[in-house]
């Protein structure tokens, strides 16, 4: 479990085929633009999570919300092995991260910002885990900023096949500054 604030977190694995459809409609929803999918079918987004739960370097769970239900999508990867090969200098401890929150037309404060501080926190929870590597879209500003309320600090932009992205890293050190500091 991972807590920030009054929220509180469980996470499971995601099941790519029982979890599809919800999936899909986030990943579709217009304000999820950023994840690439909006085209998607049901059947790409069970195609693309079975990819994912068949591959040993790539995880997606479900963050739990206290009510039972899915509340937001999180992947992790080894960097060195998917998304940024060849494009930074990995170190030994590095993982890499996406994180999605559903669109709602009840935006609940905060909850964003929790999301995030559980995720990195859940990664952390791994000793062997030192530093968070991401890399969202250089046009993606609000996700900037929630990177960098929990410890982010931008390195340089990248070019990815699919973007141009803002490489960032997250230490442990920083992260329990960053959450401490709130």
């Amino acid at each position: 479990m991972s807590t920030t604030a009054t929220l509180t977190f469980a996470f499971r694995p995601l099941d790519p085929l029982r979890d599809a459809e919800l999936l899909h409609s986030w990943v579709t929803h217009p304000k999820a633009a950023y994840w690439m999918m909006q085209d998607a079918r049901l059947e790409d987004v069970e195609r693309a999570y079975m990819e994912i739960a068949a591959d040993e370097h790539h995880h997606a769970l479900l963050g739990i919300g206290e009510d039972g239900a899915p509340a937001f999508l999180m992947e992790h990867y080894d960097p060195v092995h998917r998304e940024l090969v060849g494009l930074y200098e990995p170190e030994p401890g590095d993982v890499g991260m996406h994180f999605l929150t559903p669109a709602t037309d009840i935006p609940v404060h905060g909850f964003t910002k929790a999301v995030i501080t559980a995720v990195v926190g859940r990664l952390f929870e791994d000793p062997a885990t030192r530093r968070i590597v991401v890399e969202p879209d250089v046009a993606n500003k609000a996700v900037h900023a929630l990177n960098e309320a929990v410890g982010f600090v931008p390195v340089r932009e990248i070019q990815k096949p699919e973007k141009k992205a803002l490489l960032s890293y997250c230490t442990r050190e920083r992260f329990e500054r960053a959450v401490a500091a709130v």
